[in-house]
């Protein structure tokens, strides 16, 4: 509240009145008055200011540097106004929310050093009355006469403070005080203060919001630049900086010194930073950078800051991220992440338990794994297991059947491909980097392929189909192959290089006839996840079911005894699977639909894994009735 000029002797005559009488005059500002109350309750000592409360110098340090931004910014704006303040003998204070001097610019305040009076409380309960507190207490600014102060050495000159906003939250008091009774220019004083208020919100109200930014800049996945025409980097967000100091533009010890992209980067010219200089922008290209360090290629976006009224480009701002990065933030938005853990895996039978503590062994080394085991046994989700507990495991983790396209299809899938000079695709060696490939039924891969593939992996660099561009690699093959890969290669079926490479740490899955004794176990996690999955309740397995289970041989494996549980679980009305409700077969009945339908027969040879003993002993028929079908189906007896 800012006031018009009083009369010192009236001031003095109503605060004598009620310092000695106690009788408040009807003339005195209400919230005067009311301070004063306050500071004749709390025993405010009237004569001299004492001050109690002062914070230790390691304390007011740390309070200082919490502050840094707003004291620095007053002291730059209050330099350019020094002679003013010597001319009328003004100081200048700033508090902060709990009323405790930050800092004391100009001239000494209350006659006091800056060392004396910075680091201590003056609020109403320190000092009594004063401009302080009234602008504290209403959140107001405040112009106080020297007499209404609560303290007598301090009736000399008057003060003024104002509270100091951002984005509505009181933060600061600035205040200005005389120390002498001179004639001094009350408006331009008022002026000064609410100026350098103001001035001192919006600085501080900029500098939250451009921290908020910088925050979100430097989360973001993208290295983000802001680069000046001679190819100066004047802005950089954390990853941005990061990717200077790797390419030798800047030093990692902190300094904020970031060399000339022109001097740095050889192929500048040819860059759309350089083009975005000439008013070109780009949008998401895929550009090769070309450094005395290495050589990378990102995703890249410029965007040229132009002048309004000659269409001139300033500068430009530049978004880009790794490929490297690209593919594995993309992989993970695509799922390409591990399903299942080691842990996982149902099993703790010997012959079981020891193949997944070698698992989380092969695990934490860095060789290239192969797993082997028939059909069925859990190849792909001892891959998965593999991966989550390696040390690839933030990374992807890419899946590859090599038996599920031609040649042709299988190069490009792995290695990408050059579509037209403008398109390029990467293929899943490149998307995998940083994390695992899993190559399911490796040994189907063409031996040219597989080649290939090895030379990539000794190399760590691959080229895509149609590009002579070599491109780093950085992947852990997982292979996984039903027969026996090292005979295949033996024979001269499989390639040996690629062998070598995907053989250093070898698992063997066994086989579910081979660990009978986790089928009860296996049997019930498979149960329980059907109902979780369907939102069903459960079902009991009972013990004699469990027996015709483990008495089976099982030649699809687990995949197999999935898909009986699973066909027992959706047509058992009751709350407990019977020995009477499990089919060997799945879905397929021992009725006589299989001699019409060779759909039907396919299935039921499948379930009985080829063997025409077991697969007659199903469909209780003569083997001899069985080879005639065999032939009539063109089905190969074992």
């Amino acid at each position: 509240m800012i006031r018009e000029h009083r009369s010192r002797s009236k001031l003095e005559a109503y605060y004598q009145k009620f310092t000695e009488d106690g009788i408040l005059d009807p003339n005195v500002h209400p919230w005067v008055a009311e301070s004063w109350e306050r500071s004749q309750a709390l025993g405010i000592n009237r004569d001299t200011m004492k001050i109690e409360r002062k914070m230790s110098k390691e304390e007011f340090l740390e309070l200082q540097n919490k502050h840094r931004d707003a004291i620095d910014y007053l002291s730059k704006l209050s330099e350019g106004i020094r002679e003013f303040f010597q001319e009328y003998n003004l100081s200048l204070l700033l508090v902060d929310a709990d009323c405790t001097v930050l800092k004391s610019y100009s001239l000494p305040f209350y006659q006091m050093t800056p060392g004396e009076i910075e680091g201590t409380r003056v609020g109403v309960e320190e000092v009594g009355t004063s401009s302080i507190c009234i602008a504290y207490e209403h959140q107001t600014p405040f112009w106080m006469f020297g007499p209404e102060m609560w303290v007598k050495e301090c009736q000399l000159g008057d003060a003024c403070s104002a509270p100091v906003k951002i984005n509505g939250e009181f933060h600061y008091i600035i205040t200005l005080v005389s120390m002498e009774q001179i004639a001094m220019p009350q408006d331009a004083v008022i002026s000064l203060l609410l100026t350098m208020r103001t001035a001192l919100e919006q600085h501080l109200t900029e500098a939250l919001r451009i921290k908020a930014e910088e925050a979100i800049l430097d989360a973001t996945p993208f290295a983000v630049y802001h680069v000046m025409p001679g190819g100066e980097v004047a802005y950089a967000n954390q990853l941005g900086h990061t990717r200077l100091e790797g390419i030798g533009a800047k030093k990692g010890d902190g300094s904020r010194h970031t060399q000339n992209l022109n001097d740095v980067i050889m192929n500048y010219q040819h860059t759309p930073i350089y083009k975005g200089f000439r008013g070109v922008p780009s949008y998401n290209k895929e550009v090769t950078w070309i450094t005395p360090a290495k050589t990378y290629e990102d995703i890249t976006t410029v965007v040229p800051l132009e002048r309004d009224e000659d269409q001139a480009v300033q500068s430009v701002v530049v978004v880009s991220m790794p490929i490297e990065d690209l593919r594995t933030l993309v992989a993970h938005a695509a799922g390409y992440t591990a399903k299942y853990s080691l842990n996982s895996m149902v099993g703790d039978g010997s012959t079981f338990l020891s193949v997944r503590n070698k698992a989380g062994r092969v695990a934490k080394n860095n060789h290239h794994v192969l797993i082997q085991g028939e059909a069925g046994t859990g190849k792909q989700r001892m891959a998965h297991g593999i991966h989550q507990a390696s040390a690839r495991a933030a990374g992807p983790l890419i899946t590859l059947r090599c038996g599920d396209a031609t040649p042709e299809l299988l190069e490009q899938e792995l290695f990408g491909v050059m579509l037209n000079p403008e398109v390029s695709h990467q293929g899943r060696l490149e998307l995998a980097s940083g994390g695992t490939l899993f190559l399911d039924e490796i040994e189907k891969m063409p031996k040219s392929i597989a080649l290939e593939l090895a030379k990539a992996l000794e190399s760590g660099k691959a080229c895509r189909v149609g590009e002579n561009v070599e491109r780093s690699i950085d992947v852990r093959i997982i292979a996984a192959c039903d027969s026996d890969l090292k005979r295949l290669t033996e024979r001269g079926l499989f390639a040996r290089e690629l062998y070598d490479i995907v053989s250093r740490s070898i698992v063997r899955v066994p086989a579910l006839r081979s660990r009978r004794e986790d089928i009860p176990e296996l049997a019930q996690h498979i149960v329980k996840e059907l109902a979780e999955q369907h939102q069903m309740e459960p079902k009991e397995i009972l013990p004699a079911t469990e027996q015709v289970l483990e008495d089976y041989d099982w030649p699809g494996n687990i995949k197999q005894l999935q898909s009986v549980l699973e066909y027992a679980f959706f047509n058992t009305p009751g709350k407990t699977i019977r020995p009477g409700d499990i089919s060997l077969m799945g879905d397929v009945k021992p009725d006589n639909k299989w001699k019409e339908d060779k759909e039907v027969f396919v299935k039921a040879w499948q379930a009985a894994g080829g063997n025409v003993s077991r697969l007659a002993n199903l469909l209780n028929v003569s083997r001899v009735t069985l080879y005639r079908y065999l032939k009539k189906y063109g089905l190969e007896k074992k």
